[in-house]
């Protein structure tokens, strides 16, 4: 066995690299194929379970022993923890928010304000502002999101569109805000200031927002006459039947905003969301609740038990409209289990690929081909949106990369700023349009539309790495120092 352990290590070759990412995305693409919407709900597991199978071969035909393998899978799974705890209590919160009317007070309300010329520009600024303001696209899409996605269905919009328009929204806010983990995470691997960071970055997602605005805005132009009054006043009259309805209702989100902008960490945010939730549909929900309990046991126990099934089960109605029935049922931690399953499995993948040296040596494949300064920055963002693709994290999307590329920029000569700018152009926006990456199951698990669909319409992470780009090539904002190899010449002098 030692002797087994003692194997030297060979680096991995270019063609060791290309395998697994092959089979990989022909798996994938024989289950979207086959199974099409549902490939998320097992299919896509499988084939990251086959790929991540197929690099630990390369890895032990190089030398590496299956616990060292092993090792890195785990913490690969270990990296994934905290987004799957916060995971399932947003399933909880969800289900008690459906129960307790906040989100139909929501839609309510939103159906009689927003006009449906402008609602997809309004959904794209609102999420924008929200996700700014608490530094989280996860919690703004399971808020927010989800209410816009109901009014959509009210005013007789596109729910896709919608959804793109609320993923642009809330990743340009989680972008942008200084209590986003992401905008942290950017400067501090590339060597960069904070807010020097969040400047710099305003030259390329400030216009790239504005843009997408514009286009939502002419697509809303155009698809306002979709609307029907009637169907409108239909689903305002089932919302009155059905829950109390009032501004009281929104205390649950009003209090979880506040507590996110008062810096308090997701999960336990989130989870005081839940149990208000819970709370108020107790409070204020009763002729719901009493429809929905068995009595047999006695009234208070029908009441903790159905809030109680709530929180794992989610919420179902039945409202004699099948359309609502869906839009109004959902939510519950058992319903994120196949989202937590598809985040474990691409971590492994990811995990695999990194501790085995495959991903860096796409890296170096690049580097060699990127020679201007324009290529490199290209060759970043190419480099973030791939490890997005192939690791399935945003994290190791912005951290990997920025690792390998931060001593290039120096002997380049460019200021850490550019680095950590880029790694979010390429790595945080992109990582909800790739199913199987976390955060695009985290989206497909609240708003219940695929990242494939959406991903068409989520301009704005579209246009900021393209826009990206063409800074790089035309040398727009990008800063510059001494090259490293320049300074310790005259130091030596």
């Amino acid at each position: 066995m030692n002797s087994i352990e003692e194997k030297p290590i060979k680096q991995a070759s270019f063609l060791d690299a290309l395998i697994p990412i092959t089979v990989l995305v022909c798996l994938l693409g024989a289950a979207v194929y086959l199974f099409g919407d549902n490939s998320s709900s097992g299919p896509n597991q499988i084939a990251l379970l086959f790929a991540t199978f197929t690099a630990a071969l390369i890895g032990l035909k190089n030398g590496y022993t299956w616990k060292k393998l092993e090792q890195a899978m785990i913490e690969g799974i270990t990296l994934s923890l905290g987004a799957i705890i916060i995971l399932l209590m947003v399933g909880a919160l969800i289900g008690t928010w459906l129960l307790s009317g906040t989100v139909p007070t929501l839609i309510y309300y939103g159906l009689q304000i927003i006009n449906p010329s402008w609602f997809y520009a309004a959904s794209c600024l609102i999420c924008g502002i929200v996700a700014m303001s608490i530094g989280s696209s996860w919690t703004t899409a399971a808020t927010i999101g989800v209410a816009l996605l109901g009014v959509a269905t009210g005013l007789g919009l596109e729910q896709v569109v919608t959804a793109g328009a609320v993923i642009s929204g809330a990743y340009f806010g989680d972008k942008l805000s200084p209590l986003s983990e992401t905008t942290n995470l950017a400067p501090a691997v590339a060597g960069a200031d904070l807010f020097e960071h969040i400047h710099h970055m305003l030259w390329t997602t400030v216009p790239s927002f504005i843009i997408a605005l514009i286009i939502f805005i002419f697509m809303g132009f155009n698809a306002g006459g979709s609307a029907e009054a009637g169907r409108i006043d239909e689903i305002v009259n089932l919302l009155e039947q059905n829950f109390n309805i009032g501004f009281e209702m929104l205390v649950p989100l009003v209090v979880l905003l506040f507590l996110a902008i008062r810096k308090m960490p997701a999960f336990p945010a989130i989870s005081i969301g839940a149990v208000l939730g819970a709370i108020w549909a107790m409070l204020f929900q009763s002729d719901l609740i009493n429809s929905q309990i068995d009595a047999s046991q006695g009234q208070a126990i029908g009441y903790f038990k159905l809030v109680w099934t709530t929180f794992f089960d989610g919420f179902s109605i039945d409202t004699g409209d099948e359309k609502m029935d869906s839009l109004l049922s959902g939510g519950g931690m058992a319903g994120m289990l196949t989202t937590t399953w598809l985040i474990m499995t691409a971590l492994m993948f990811g995990a695999i690929m990194e501790k085995t040296g495959l991903l860096d040596m796409f890296v170096k494949s690049i580097l060699k081909i990127a020679k201007s300064t324009g290529s490199l920055i290209t060759a970043t963002i190419a480099t973030c949106i791939g490890t997005n693709a192939v690791a399935a994290d945003q994290y190791i999307a912005i951290v990997v990369p920025g690792r390998m590329f931060k001593e290039e920029y120096e002997k380049r000569g460019l200021k850490p700023v550019n680095l950590s700018r880029t790694l979010e152009d390429g790595g945080t926006i992109t990582s909800p349009l790739i199913p199987w990456n976390t955060c695009g199951a985290y989206m497909q698990s609240v708003l219940l539309i695929n990242p494939f669909d959406y991903a068409m319409y989520a301009f704005f992470n579209l246009i900021n790495p393209f826009l990206a780009v063409v800074y790089a090539y035309f040398g727009i904002k990008i800063l510059r120092i001494t090259p490293k190899h320049l300074k310790q010449e005259a130091n030596a002098e």
